[in-house]
C-alpha cells in the first residue's frame, strides 16, 4: 500500500517544514547489494535540517511494523499503568517456544531487549483493544488499522506504516514531543539504547516480519548521537531469507560510510 502527498516524504508533515534539504543518495545501493536485499534508508540531520534518502518509493510505502511497534506498545503500557516501569514483570505462560530466551518470566526491559513477542502480546491484551486503537488514532500511526486480533495486528499486515512515518515517530520520541508523559518517553528511549561510549550513543529498535511466503521485511529505526547532536535513521529491507542481523549490519555500514562512530560528527 502506497501513500502519496505533495511533500514526498511524510516526515515533512511531522517536522511541519517544507524547507528541509533532501538529498537522494544513490550510492547507498552498494550496501543493499552487498547482502543481496532490496531496501530503503533515510538519515535526518536534525541540526542542519538535511535528509539523506535512498529509495524514495519504498520510503513512502506502508508495510507491517513488526517488532518496531514495541516502541508504541511500551509507551502505551507505561502511560496507562499496565507496566509501572521497565522492571514490571510478566510471568511466562508456560508455553515452550522455539526462541529459548522467551521461555521465562521477564521484565519489560528484558522483553524489549530480546524482542520477546509473547511478552508484548500479553501487554497488548492487558492494555485492551479500545485503548490501543485510541493511541493509534492519536498518533496517526500508519493506517491506524488493528484488524481482528488485539495481539497480532502489528505482525499480520493489518497495521501498516511507512519508513518515513517511523522516522517522524522516533524524532518526536527523542524530543519528548509525543503525547505521552516525559517519564514514559524517557523510559522507552533508555530501552532503545544499544551502544554508549565516549564517541557516540546508538539507539534503535529492530523488527522482522513476513510480508508473504517468500518475502521477509526487516526494520531498524532509531538515532545516533555524537557530540550531543542527534541524527535519526530508518532502514527497511526486503529479503527472501530470514536474517535479522543483516538489517543492523547495513545500518552500521551506512553510518560508518558517513563518518560516524569516531565522535567527529
Amino acid at each position: 500500500m502506497k501513500r502519496y502527498s505533495i511533500f514526498f516524504v511524510g516526515i515533512l508533515f511531522v517536522f511541519q517544514s517544507c524547507s528541509d534539504n533532501i538529498k537522494e543518495e544513490k550510492e547507498l545501493k552498494q550496501f543493499f547489494d552487498k547482502y543481496r536485499v532490496n531496501g530503503s534508508f533515510a538519515l535526518y540531520d536534525n541540526g542542519r535540517g538535511e535528509i539523506k534518502l535512498y529509495n524514495l518509493e519504498r520510503d513512502t510505502t506502508r508495510m507491517s511494523p513488526a517488532s518496531t511497534f514495541k516502541i508504541v506498545t511500551a509507551l502505551v503500557a507505561l502511560q496507562t499503568g499496565v507496566a509501572l516501569n521497565d522492571s514490571t514483570v510478566i510471568n511466562w505462560d508456560g508455553v515452550t517456544r522455539d526462541a529459548e530466551d522467551w521461555n521465562r518470566d521477564m521484565s519489560l526491559a528484558e522483553a524489549f531487549k530480546i524482542s520477546a513477542v509473547p511478552h508484548f502480546q500479553e501487554l497488548a491484551r492487558r492494555i485492551g483493544r479500545d485503548t490501543l486503537q485510541k493511541w493509534l488514532d492519536t498518533l496517526h500511526y500508519g493506517n491506524m488499522t488493528m484488524g481482528s486480533r488485539v495481539d497480532t495486528f502489528w505482525l499480520d499486515n493489518s497495521l501498516l506504516v511507512s519508513p518515513d512515518e517511523q522516522l517522524g515517530l522516533v524524532k518526536r520520541l527523542y524530543f519528548d514531543q509525543l503525547p505521552f508523559t516525559k517519564g514514559a518517553q524517557h523510559t522507552v528511549r533508555n530501552l532503545m539504547l544499544r551502544e554508549d561510549n565516549t564517541n557516540y550513543s546508538l539507539s534503535y529498535k529492530t523488527g522482522w516480519g513476513l510480508k508473504s511466503e517468500n518475502k521477509h521485511i526487516g526494520w531498524v529505526v532509531g538515532w545516533i548521537e555524537e557530540n550531543r547532536h542527534p541524527y535519526f535513521f530508518v532502514l527497511n529491507i526486503e529479503s527472501p531469507d530470514e536474517n535479522p542481523e543483516v538489517s543492523v549490519k547495513i545500518v552500521k555500514d551506512i553510518l560508518a560510510h558517513y563518518g560516524f562512530f569516531d565522535g567527529k560528527m
